[in-house]
């Protein structure tokens, strides 16, 4: 039995259940950060995670119209949509690593007042001090580009693909 190739047509073709997969593998390695890593997500983390969230719920309804062959016809605007969604999330992971390296503020709820996870808002009712996460203070860091920043490159990476997967299909 010899191993199948994976090509780029076959992932183009296919590419709302990439999307949904790849949307759910992300948000799954961010909720293992913050839960084996213990690393709470401030507000800006929390709102690229939205995204990805409302990727899936555009590729699972893509999905789902593509099996209808009246519908087919909407499959590269869909993957259209994809694009300019993981765009929006590549950019709003872009603005997140900008305020990392103090490029620019972030927003104002960026800098306190909230708990940060479940066991964080119990220690602050039994009169614990707790310290929120910031959003210009960045977790994590892998060869000097923070999660956020490598949110950004993957997010450009799919919107890439979603762009090439909208133009092959619109070409058929």
């Amino acid at each position: 039995m010899t191993p199948k190739t994976i090509t780029i047509d076959a992932v183009l073709t296919r590419w709302p259940l990439i999307a949904l997969i790849a949307s759910a593998l992300m948000l799954a390695i961010a909720h293992g950060f913050e839960t084996f890593g213990h690393l709470a997500p401030c507000t800006l983390c929390l709102r690229q995670r939205e995204v990805y969230w409302a990727i899936m719920a555009v590729s699972a309804t893509a999905l789902v119209l593509g099996r209808f062959s009246e519908a087919r016809s909407i499959k590269p605007w869909c993957d259209g949509l994809l694009g300019a969604m993981f765009l929006f999330g590549a950019g709003l992971a872009f603005f997140h690593a900008g305020v990392e390296w103090k490029w620019w503020p972030g927003p104002t709820t960026c800098t306190g007042g909230g708990a940060a996870n479940t066991s964080d808002l119990m220690a602050a009712l039994n009169g614990t001090k707790v310290k929120p996460p910031a959003c210009d203070q960045a977790a994590w860091v892998f060869v000097g580009i923070s999660m956020a920043g490598w949110n950004s490159l993957i997010s450009l990476g799919f919107a890439a693909l979603s762009g090439l997967a909208a133009w092959r299909t619109s070409r058929r």
